[in-house]
């Protein structure tokens, strides 16, 4: 399958095409036959351990994911399917369901049996609605029969209290579409779309669940699954009321975006990969997006170019567990082999016509490859901030947790960490996290644990967490071009009490970091380089670090950071000047003459 040609006039960033989508599409569908059972009921890939779930289990995933880029790819087409691909998986879906939870070589587990079989039957469901006239419709009764009966226990509520609840809604859509169990149907997309109601915060962003998680399930979950059944329903009110908010977050969501490619490795689930330019296609096909139709197309193949171009793919032609190439620190226990396929709703896009202007119009600059930008997401607690000279983009967290509890034996490093950027990764070892702020007590650092949203305003996040009872820390961070303040105003810790600073964690030949006392350090504390072994961009990285201590009944700590590509970047301490007014008040006169001023009140928000 020779590549089709670049085209710089058409897409001068990335050069990719309509074209280029198919074919690769064509080319990961291709990929996976040899792992497929005779039949094609299970798709067992290699990998380095399967999931939590199991083989069988992880074998399904194979399957419908992987039928989910089917369908996208010949639904796309209108049913043109040269390389025979839905005749396999219409084969695969009879084997699968001949007698699912039993012993058989080609079964797929029952969904009362196996909960991760609830969260594949979406796909499953999904890849049959997007391809109803040339794949269910061609089916005998008896197997659709059978394939009905195998997806109506998603109908049942959720078993996970998150965005779970969107795979029964999806399944629903199917059956309702089909015909099948139709009140049934519809009483579980009133409950699904009730239940997550409770979690929307407004401005286009969910928690995921009651726990403020807030990651890439916003965009290919949250907004993916209600937006789409929508547009697939013909549903104007559903879509009236859920379009628009995807619009909103799109709005947010385009600037986590690099400007080469890249979208920000924050959260779980990395390893879904270019599955983050769902949403954005999503925009796009209902007409709910601010982005122009270039815009998106940019940034889509850009996230696709990414990974294709730094080893997402091994030399079989398969997707691995890891982000760029392998990397088993960005999984979880739930991922498995057929996991990275997930990937396959980032080719959404191919429901577009091929004369439609997102694949005609020519491509656009991304928001972080035109300006400067500080962005609150007040909603979440977030500050996305970006470069246009380098392209890079950084998110520093004041309000996701993810957090089981306090007493959590560690933070999460996708989500406790207080920035997170398009060129680092987390660290995942507890004695040298990155980007963090910690009292040190009996030897070990204290961890973040659950972190409570204290305010957001222009250039600016604040959060409130008590990493021991009776101790509280407000920490905030300032930002403007490439320069960060990081304050943190330490109350009740005991006098003398260690704490550290952490900056961002870079590899050889990554972006430069700095790391800079402001206030409340020693005058004379210079960082101190510490290892901290690999991340998803490498396998060497280190950090730096402040030391300090408390002195009274609270104490104010202020540090001036920065991460930047730019070649032979200036110091940090010239980017900005700090003044402290007050015990608790931080004035920032940045380098343009620009002034910010912040006062740190744990117990009023701004």
């Amino acid at each position: 399958m020779p590549t089709p040609p670049e085209n710089r006039e058409l897409s001068l960033y990335t050069g990719l095409t309509r074209a280029h989508w198919e074919h690769t599409a064509d080319r990961l569908l291709l990929a996976v036959r040899p792992y497929a059972t005779p039949r094609g009921g299970l798709v067992h890939l290699p990998g380095p351990r399967p999931s939590r779930s199991g083989t069988r289990s992880d074998g399904l995933e194979g399957h419908a994911r992987t039928f989910l880029l089917a369908a996208l790819r010949v639904a796309g087409a209108h049913g043109d399917d040269p390389h025979g691909h839905l005749a396999r998986y219409a084969e695969g879906l009879a084997a699968g369901t001949e007698a699912p939870g039993t012993d058989g070589p080609e079964a797929w587990p029952l969904l009362t049996d196996v909960r991760q079989a609830v969260v594949e039957s979406a796909s499953v469901a999904l890849g049959l609605r997007l391809t109803r006239p040339w794949l269910w419709d061609r089916l005998d009764d008896r197997t659709r029969a059978r394939v009905a009966d195998w997806l109506l226990p998603a109908l049942a509520p959720s078993p996970v209290d998150n965005n779970w609840w969107l795979f029964g809604l999806t399944v629903a859509g199917f059956l309702q579409d089909a015909g099948v169990a139709t009140d049934r149907a519809a009483a579980t997309v009133d409950r699904s779309l009730a239940r997550v109601e409770e979690w929307y915060l407004g401005d286009g962003w969910y928690s995921d669940g009651d726990n403020r998680a807030f990651d890439h399930y916003n965009a290919w979950a949250l907004h993916f699954y209600p937006v789409l059944h929508a547009h697939l329903s013909g549903d104007r009110t559903l879509l009236d009321r859920y379009g628009p908010r995807l619009r909103a977050h799109l709005g947010d969501y385009a600037h986590l975006f690099d400007a080469n490619g890249a979208p920000l490795p924050f959260g779980r689930s990395l390893t879904y990969r270019f599955a983050a330019a769902a949403a954005p296609w999503l925009g796009t096909l209902t007409g709910h997006t601010p982005l122009t139709p270039g815009a998106t197309r940019r940034l889509a193949s850009g996230t696709l170019r990414y990974f294709l171009d730094r080893g997402a793919r091994d030399g079989r032609g398969l997707l691995t567990l890891g982000w760029h190439g392998p990397h088993e620190p960005v999984l979880q226990d739930y991922s498995g082999p057929g996991s990275p396929y997930w990937a396959s709703k980032g080719f959404l896009g191919l429901l577009l016509p091929a004369g439609h202007p997102a694949w005609t119009d020519p491509e656009e600059p991304l928001p972080a490859e035109r300006a400067d930008t500080v962005r609150p997401v007040a909603p979440a607690g977030l500050l996305i901030h970006s470069t246009a000279a380098d392209g890079l983009v950084r998110l520093h967290n004041h309000g996701s947790n993810h957090a089981p509890s306090r007493e959590a034996a560690e933070d999460d490093s996708g989500y406790a960490r207080y920035a997170y950027s398009t060129r680092t990764g987390a660290t995942t070892a507890p004695d040298h996290p990155d980007n963090h702020f910690a009292l040190v007590v009996d030897g070990r650092l204290t961890h973040r644990g659950p972190a409570t949203p204290h305010g957001t305003g222009p250039g600016w996040a604040a959060s409130l967490h008590t990493p021991r009872p009776g101790i509280r820390i407000l920490s905030a961070t300032l930002a403007h071009g490439r320069a960060e303040v990081r304050a943190h105003l330490v109350l009740g810790a005991p006098d003398g009490t260690p704490v550290r600073q952490t900056g961002w964690a870079t590899t050889p030949d990554g972006p430069v970091a700095q790391l800079h006392p402001a206030h409340g350090y020693p005058p004379a504390a210079e960082a101190v380089a510490l290892a901290t072994g690999p991340t998803l961009q490498g396998p060497r990285t280190r950090t730096t670090a402040l030391h300090g201590t408390t002195g009274g009944a609270e104490s104010l700590f202020v540090a001036l950071a920065s991460l930047t590509a730019e070649p032979g970047p200036a110091p940090v301490a010239t980017l900005a000047t700090v003044r402290v007014t007050g015990r608790r008040t931080v004035e920032v006169m940045w380098r343009d003459g620009t002034t910010t001023r912040l006062t740190l009140d744990p117990d009023e928000r701004p």
